[in-house]
């Protein structure tokens, strides 16, 4: 059946599984769904038949729901697109165009949905962060990135980094080196029992950044009595800035928003992240962010299906946009 409107395909793909939407274009979304179960990463990166196979079943169950029988455009945000998505970039159009119809598939890194999600298609800055944390900026013409880099290398100021640093300073005050902090000792060996064990159950976890970053409230809990905890927040809050002003557009008045679980830790972090920012981006206007990456992903099918993107093309790891052949 072809008869009916043709609407869009938005999916967030990330840490916590798929969300999926449809909708017509410029319109608010017409049915969600979702799995639970992350895409897996293999040799050549995100596993683009294992996406395929929790996608595809929600897509035509989404589209029946809404009335909804040509899905005409697709926006696939995922994490880990940028440096992993070798495999979705040579087989997810062509996929989608045979077994859904689709015209135009976008792919995007998941800190240009964030982006899009939380500021639209204007220039400025945006920071995501929770287990994990990158900063993505542009003036239009071009995408500007920060971090990103994972806990091992990077993320600076992210719930794994808070995470780690808390439990750092734990094991100082078990060993009784300077940067201690006791309440944080106490904190850690509630949260993964006695100190010299720690090492043997953290590292060989799969799940080691959520680990980390599992600890990163707790952090923040401490914060108002214990100088060493707000000591780590500020630095994290440090981090955050230098990321944001790295990708914020030098000219005009740029927006900038926060977007991420990482931020609903509140005014322990939130205040000396406010100064900061100020210091260092005196000439942004801070927002609030509008709306999620799934939000920028139905924002990114809108634009398309209206030709009015605007977003840079500059980098295919970050933001591609292809037309496809119906088979």
């Amino acid at each position: 059946m072809t008869d009916g409107p043709s609407g869009y395909l938005a999916v967030d793909s990330g840490g916590s599984g798929l969300r999926v939407a449809v909708g017509v274009p410029g319109g608010p979304p017409s049915a969600h769904g979702e799995s639970k179960e992350p895409v897996r990463t293999g040799a050549r990166g995100i596993d683009p038949g294992h996406l395929l196979e929790q996608l595809l079943p929600l897509a035509r169950a989404l589209s029946v729901q809404a009335g909804l029988p040509r899905l005409d455009t697709a926006v696939v945000g995922a994490a880990g697109f940028a440096t992993l998505g070798d495999g979705l970039r040579a087989e997810l159009p062509d996929a989608l165009a045979r077994e859904l119809g689709v015209r135009t598939v976008a792919l995007a890194a998941d800190a240009v949905t964030a982006y899009v999600g939380a500021l639209g298609l204007g220039p400025g800055a945006v920071v995501a962060a929770g287990t994990g944390l990158i900063a993505l900026g542009t003036d239009l013409v071009r995408w500007r990135r920060a971090d990103g880099w994972g806990h091992l290398l990077g993320d600076c100021g992210s719930g794994a980094w808070i995470g780690r640093a808390g439990l750092e300073a734990a094991l100082r005050a078990r060993d009784g080196r300077d940067g201690g902090s006791a309440s944080l000792l106490a904190h850690a060996e509630e949260a993964f029992g006695p100190m010299p064990g720690l090492p043997g159950r953290l590292y060989p976890r799969s799940d080691r950044a959520a680990a980390l970053a599992s600890f990163a409230p707790r952090v923040a809990s401490c914060a108002a009595a214990d100088p060493v905890a707000a000591g780590i927040l500020r630095t994290a809050a440090r981090h955050i800035a230098e990321s944001a002003a790295a990708v914020c557009p030098a000219e005009g008045e740029p927006r900038i928003a926060l977007t991420g679980g990482l931020f609903r830790m509140g005014d322990p972090l939130l205040t000396p992240l406010e100064e900061e920012l100020t210091a260092r981006l005196p000439y942004a206007r801070r927002v609030p962010a509008e709306g999620d990456p799934l939000h920028g992903s139905v924002r990114i099918a809108a634009a398309l299906a209206a030709g009015s993107l605007g977003l840079p093309g500059d980098d295919e790891r970050m933001l591609q946009v292809v037309g496809v052949a119906r088979n």
